[in-house]
């Protein structure tokens, strides 16, 4: 199980997904715009943060567990 490469993909499409929303966000600016922004982008962006540190701390645990079992 390679959580730091599954990290470091997410993490690069999330950046990718934020620079396209941005240049999506110059040329659609109505009230639509901002509760889709609202609903869908924002929780998307805090929840892949909260995945991302998940991620992090199972990582140490397994680290532990690898290190344990040697």
């Amino acid at each position: 199980m390679n959580l730091s490469g599954s990290k470091n993909r997410l993490v690069a499409i999330t950046k990718e997904l934020s620079k396209r929303w941005d240049e999506t966000k110059n040329h659609w600016r109505d009230a639509k715009s901002q509760e889709f922004e609202q609903r869908y982008m924002t929780e998307l962006f805090a929840n892949v943060d909260k995945t991302i540190n998940v991620m992090d701390k199972l990582n140490e645990l397994l680290t532990k567990v690898r290190k344990d079992c040697e």
